[in-house]
């Protein structure tokens, strides 16, 4: 009997294993043994992530018009981490062992005073900055000290005024990038849910004041609708959190997160949406003095805007789609006995997330005929489509190579194909087949891909 399993029953062990294997993500520096809390993306990965970067930009920027993009540095004046209280708030408790000087998250221990490696006492925490120091010229003192930026937020928050100078944006509007951001995390953990170098997608949305609750209430179910309509992701992965007021940043009137159930986490925050105030402003003008308010020409009125900021980690996006798409069937697919032990994986990922989006096979490896029209197919949709050319197995090792990739279709040249100019597609999901014409292939899936 077939079985199917989601992988919210089972363990992230499991995901980590099956995306090495599949070329998802690699341990950073692998063959050196690795380092803590840093990763490399594979050739599946990094489609995948561009495919999430993509659909988030077309949404956020692209499909509106009230809001346009940046892209600033990663190394800013160190001022702007006084000004945003980066180098006073940003922190976390570290607890250390006198035993085995392990370091630990101390609100993230049960016991306080006893290690979890080694039941050691553990000294009292103390307050470390996350922020990761570097050195701007050739010589390493407190003049030349700067950071790797924590967040991309405070490089929209500094433009704001090139954007008011150069652009004719007026309230409200968004200024959106995605950008990396670095964090000395303490106990990096739970594969790519929480790294010490990621990526943000995070936009600033500039209101009025007295209008930013009604602008956040909108923002909450508009990023809401993203991963479901966009994404694919079931809704019932999904739930929205409000931050009590003790969770509340310095800066936050008010802030959700958007939560999925992770397997082996529970559920955890994969983006943010908070009502920051007018506090960056107010503090970059402090520190600048330059005028970052904002005119009003129908009001005559002059003010500091509020700013509403969702954000999202490209990385915990990513990781929930592999969970969300990942299924075991015991058996197989196309088993029709019960003395089969063998298991089959399958990645249900939308279509317009998937690393490839058309797979082309010839039925068999070493037929010069089959190979030559296959490569024709392949040359014929690779201006138009992400492709991979696969050739090597059965055609049934195949399918099941590609349903484990994610790919949506795969494209088969058969006998047929060299008599009546037409291809078997099969889709992954209901792996049912149809023939198609190979001089409407292009149009075929263009169709398929544009809803």
């Amino acid at each position: 009997m077939k079985k199917e399993s989601n992988v919210n029953n089972e363990s992230m062990e499991k995901m980590v294993s099956f995306a090495k294997r599949k070329g998802f993500v690699f341990p950073s520096s692998d063959i050196y043994g690795g380092i803590g809390g840093f990763y490399d993306f594979g050739p599946l990965g990094v489609e995948m992530k561009n495919n999430i970067k993509k659909s988030w930009w077309k949404r956020m920027v692209q499909g509106r018009d009230d809001v346009v993009g940046l892209d600033s540095a990663i190394i800013m004046n160190p001022t702007i981490w006084e000004a945003s209280l980066h180098t006073e708030n940003f922190s976390d408790p570290l607890a250390e062992c006198r035993e085995c000087h392990k370091r630990f998250r101390a609100d993230h221990l049960e016991d306080r005073e006893k290690c979890p490696e080694c039941n050691g006492e553990l000294i009292p925490p103390r307050q470390f900055n996350l922020m990761l120091k570097t050195f701007i010229g050739p010589i390493e003192d407190e003049a030349s000290k700067a950071y790797l930026r924590p967040e991309t937020a405070q490089g929209i928050f500094v433009n704001y005024k090139n954007i008011l100078d150069t652009q004719r944006v007026k309230l409200p509007f968004g200024i959106a990038q995605i950008g990396k951001a670095f964090r000395n995390e303490i106990t990096p953990g739970n594969f790519i849910f929480r790294t010490r170098e990621f990526e943000q997608m995070e936009m600033e949305y500039f209101v009025k004041k007295g209008e930013d609750e009604k602008a956040f209430n909108y923002w909450v179910e508009e990023r809401t609708k993203w991963y479901i309509e966009d994404l694919g992701v079931k809704k019932e992965n999904l739930r929205i959190r409000k931050h009590e007021k003790e969770e509340l940043a310095h800066y936050a009137k008010g802030c959700v997160d958007v939560e999925y159930n992770f397997p082996g986490i529970g559920w955890s925050e994969i983006e943010g949406i908070a009502s920051r105030t007018d506090f960056d402003l107010k503090q970059h003008e402090k520190f600048s003095g330059q005028d970052l308010s904002y005119y009003d020409n129908e009001t005559k009125e002059k003010f500091i805007p509020f700013v509403i900021e969702p954000s999202a980690g490209v990385e915990r996006v990513m990781l929930a789609l592999l969970c969300d798409a990942y299924e075991e069937i015991e058996g197989g697919r196309t088993r029709t006995t019960e003395k089969t032990k063998e298991t089959e994986i399958l990645l249900k990922l939308d279509k317009r997330i998937s690393p490839f989006q058309i797979a082309v096979l010839p039925l068999v490896k070493n037929k010069k005929e089959l190979g030559e029209k296959a490569a024709e197919v392949y040359q014929l949709l690779k201006p138009h489509f992400v492709c991979q050319y696969d050739e090597v197995g059965t055609i049934g090792r195949r399918y099941r190579r590609q349903d484990e990739c994610g790919t949506p279709f795969a494209l088969t040249i058969d006998f047929d194909t060299l008599k009546t100019e037409d291809v078997t597609v099969r889709d992954r999901d209901t792996m049912q087949q149809e023939r198609i014409k190979i001089s409407e292939i292009v149009e075929y899936f263009n169709n398929k891909f544009s809803h």
